[in-house]
């Protein structure tokens, strides 16, 4: 028992430097007078050495903790997207003119990304019904705070109110569906849960109301339709910095969940047809909701994208939009499908954070998140504009950026399993979705520039981080060869 143990918190070490990284920032915040970076340099630090701890579980296929968590390429790859992102947030929030009346307080928002990390990253390798539970609820409550973290502003505390309120309904109905699971098959981990239901454990009805809430607790954490409704005021009212995590590192997380959990409990465990169908139990069409849900959060989002003005609002209704695409791979759950979301989270990663770290920059100097306020923008910031531009064009699908790459792969799949009508809807989804992005262009670039608009000046650091965003985003549009291939390997642990 030991033994298994101390193996265990040796192939735990990305998560534990996490916790000590917390736990000496806490330590900082008491100590140290100038706060303004101490706590966000602790925690860049530690989110650095998880990563290289990571990096060194490459190849590993191990279950730890008595099988409760997995540590193997698929939790590899989630967790080394989740970490990277994570470090983006922290240089972000360390330049955000946002946070700046918030300094004797900052110690405890680099505290509660910590704690949002440690959650992600636990969620990431999860196999125990439980543990993937109460990983949701380290992410959640660590999300709810910093939501409203800039308590100052209305919009912010009215934000997290309704997360709060949403996530715990959502989470409640979650944990009783877990509870229905866990008592019809008598497994408590998603393996088991597997066999019970090969054997014919438990009664289809109780099992499909079971899967339903659970799928109600998670299409909340990647805000799908029709859980959707907390995703445009929580994005508008929360720092760009926390809307960024949300809109990125929390829907990788969530998908990491729903792929395992989906995969591990309820896909045949003597192999997947050849459409991907799923045979464990009768009862409801699975695929078929899968897809309903997809089609949904890509009508919805891109439809009510058109007419947003706020920054953060429209692209809060991308993401559900883009939460549609990326759930088309889990409807056909073949070897094709299941890489496709992994090739499309490594690209959305960057274009997702590119986007909003222009606004963030631009929210600095001209102090509005208003799409209107970015008329003639480009023209005084040209880097800032064209970089914003090509994100833009990259959430659409445009070659020859890396959102092209993602969206042909998951349309091909998707193709190949015979979902014609839901790769017709997502293309016209796609077309629509062009329009309102263009919107944001047009303003940048066919506009001249208010006379009183001062030339912003943006640090050298700013023009790096963007440059840094900028290249994987255009380069992974021309050759993409190497993610194709890190993705394929990570769903070894599937068996495919």
């Amino acid at each position: 028992m030991a033994e298994h143990t101390l193996y265990s918190i040796n192939l735990f070490l990305p998560e534990i430097i996490i916790v000590v990284a917390l736990c000496v920032i806490i330590v900082a915040d008491l100590l140290v007078t100038e706060k303004r970076y101490t706590s966000g340099w602790i925690l860049l630090g530690g989110l650095v050495l998880a990563g290289i701890a990571t990096l060194f579980q490459f190849g590993l296929n191990e279950s730890i903790f008595y099988d409760m968590i997995a540590v193997d390429p698929f939790a590899v790859f989630f967790k080394l997207l989740l970490i990277l992102t994570g470090i983006f947030i922290v240089i972000f929030s360390m330049q955000s003119n946002e946070l700046t009346d918030y300094r004797p307080r900052i110690g405890e928002y680099y505290m509660l990304i910590a704690g949002m990390m440690l959650g992600m990253l636990m969620m990431a390798g999860s196999t125990n019904l439980l543990l993937i539970y109460l990983a949701l609820e380290v992410t959640s409550i660590s999300s709810y705070v910093l939501v409203g973290f800039t308590k100052r502003s209305l919009r912010s505390s009215e934000a997290s109110i309704k997360y709060i309120i949403y996530g715990a309904v959502s989470s409640g109905i979650m944990l009783y569906g877990l509870s229905l699971l866990i008592g019809v098959t008598g497994a408590v981990d998603i393996y088991g849960v597997n066999s019970a239901l090969a054997a014919g454990a438990g009664d289809p009805l109780i099992l499909n109301l079971a899967i339903l809430m659970i799928l109600v607790g998670l299409g909340f954490k990647i805000a799908v339709v029709p859980f959707h409704f907390w995703a445009p005021d929580v994005y508008e009212g929360a720092p760009i910095t926390i809307t960024a995590l949300l809109a990125v590192a929390s829907k990788i997380a969530a998908f990491a969940i729903l792929i395992r959990f989906f995969k591990g409990s309820f896909a045949e465990a003597t192999g997947l047809t050849e459409f991907g169908l799923w045979a464990v139990f009768e009862g409801l069409n699975w695929n078929i909701l899968l897809a309903i849900m997809a089609a949904l959060a890509m009508i919805l989002g891109n439809l009510t994208a058109l007419k947003q003005d706020n920054i953060k609002r429209m692209l809060a209704y991308s993401s559900i939009a883009h939460a549609g695409y990326l759930l088309m791979g889990l409807v056909i759950l073949t070897e094709q499908g299941i890489s496709t979301i992994l090739i499309y989270l490594f690209i959305y990663l960057f274009m997702t954070l590119g986007a909003f770290y222009v606004a963030l920059l631009f929210s600095n100097q001209m102090k509005t998140e208003s799409i209107e306020a970015y008329k003639g923008l480009g023209k005084v910031a040209p880097l800032q504009g064209v970089a914003m531009t090509i994100f833009l064009v990259s959430l659409t699908g445009i070659p020859p950026t890396g959102g092209f790459v993602a969206k042909l792969y998951i349309f091909g799949a998707a193709i190949s399993a015979g979902w014609i009508w839901l790769v017709a809807i997502a293309g016209i989804m796609t077309i629509v979705s062009l329009f309102y992005y263009i919107r944001v262009v047009r303003n940048l670039f066919f506009y001249e520039p208010d006379t009183g608009l001062q030339h912003p000046d943006f640090s050298l650091i700013s023009k790096v981080i963007l440059w840094i965003l900028l290249i994987p985003t255009l380069f992974l549009g021309i050759y993409f060869a190497p993610i194709v291939e890190f993705a394929g390997n990570s769903i070894r642990m599937f068996g495919m």
